[in-house]
């Protein structure tokens, strides 16, 4: 079974994405519609009202690096 996705994230929601890697102090991203996105994709949970990074968030956001990657060079 294979279970590698391809999502097409626009800059925000990847930096929304990666802004989750780390718990921050107040729990909150600025434009809580690209949280709601990440939501509905999968990619993001809330918890306690708190976004957090979901398993499937995190192996996109480290697949998807390499991809940003090309596109920066």
């Amino acid at each position: 079974m294979n279970d590698d996705f391809d999502f097409d994230l626009s800059p925000d929601q990847w930096e929304a994405l990666k802004a989750l890697r780390t718990p921050t102090s107040t729990g909150r991203l600025a434009k809580a519609y690209l949280v709601e996105g990440l939501v509905r994709l999968g990619l993001v949970a809330v918890d306690e009202g708190v976004p957090v990074i979901t398993t499937t968030g995190r192996k996109t956001l480290v697949r998807g690096s390499c991809r940003l990657l090309d596109l920066v060079a």
